[in-house]
């Protein structure tokens, strides 16, 4: 994937914490050339920004709430005017935001304002940046888009995840539909489907399961941002409305214990 962005921008959501997903992704699109504007809901994403990129040049850090449309629109308008292009969409935003906890219960459990709340923050997001992009996209008749989805909701799922489990299956329907929408347009859209991968946010419990796939242990954020950039890239054209499961095989096995 060397160089394979050189001359293209993107924007990567949620991509404010130094260990997650999100910043793995941006941070290997931009060695593969590519300008990159990442998001999150707070103001540590300017300290991620000087990571990447100290000179400020090829990196722009946004602050927005992308379940708000105004953010959103915002969000494509700001990287627009600066980089005069957005070719590639990362839609990596949800699960939980900084300060707002969402705490797995079970349906009978749940308050109704927490899962309104997920599908806001994971399913909402895609939709608003998704449709904000579209336009740039259109015009130049070439764009990438991919969500960062989940085994759990699509394929499997977990006690206390129905709300997160619906928001990302959701997510790959939404993909669909606009896989055969923009399909002549020149634009892509597809999904990266993550197992058990170790993050800062991980839990004790989760990271013992990754202990348990085929390969004998959790994914990394890296593993997870190289299937990103293939589908990102010029070379995945004929990709579309597709999702590629990162998990190490994990969701082949019957008896995940043994």
């Amino acid at each position: 994937m060397e160089q394979a962005f050189r001359g293209q921008a993107a924007i990567v959501t949620g991509a404010g914490s130094p260990e997650g997903i999100g910043f793995a992704i941006a941070r290997a699109l931009l060695s593969a050339g590519a300008q990159v504007a990442i998001t999150s809901t707070t103001e540590r994403i300017h300290q991620r920004a000087r990571e990447l990129d100290p000179s400020g040049k090829d990196v722009l850090a946004i602050v927005g709430d992308l379940t708000v449309e105004e953010d959103a629109r915002r969000t494509v308008d700001v990287v627009f005017e600066r980089y005069g292009r957005i070719d590639v969409l990362v839609n990596n935003a949800g699960m939980a935001q900084t300060g707002a906890s969402l705490e797995g219960k079970t349906l009978q459990e749940s308050p109704y304002s927490d899962w309104r709340r997920q599908i806001e923050i994971t399913l909402h997001t895609a939709f608003l940046m998704t449709r904000a992009v579209l336009s740039v996209m259109t015009q130049k008749r070439y764009g990438r888009i991919v969500n960062v989805s989940s085994v759990t909701g699509p394929l499997v799922s977990n006690r206390g995840s129905s709300a997160y489990g619906a928001a990302k299956a959701a997510m790959d329907g939404m993909m669909r539909a606009v896989a055969l929408e923009a399909a002549l347009d020149g634009i892509t859209i597809n999904a990266v489907a993550p197992g058990w991968i170790a993050t800062a946010s991980s839990t004790e419990s989760e990271r013992i399961a990754g202990l348990h796939t085929p390969i004998g242990r959790a994914g990394t954020p890296e593993e997870v941002a190289a299937a990103v950039c293939f589908l990102a890239s010029p070379a995945a054209s004929y990709i579309t409305g597709q999702s590629l499961v990162v998990d190490g095989g994990n969701i082949l096995q019957e008896n995940k214990s043994a």
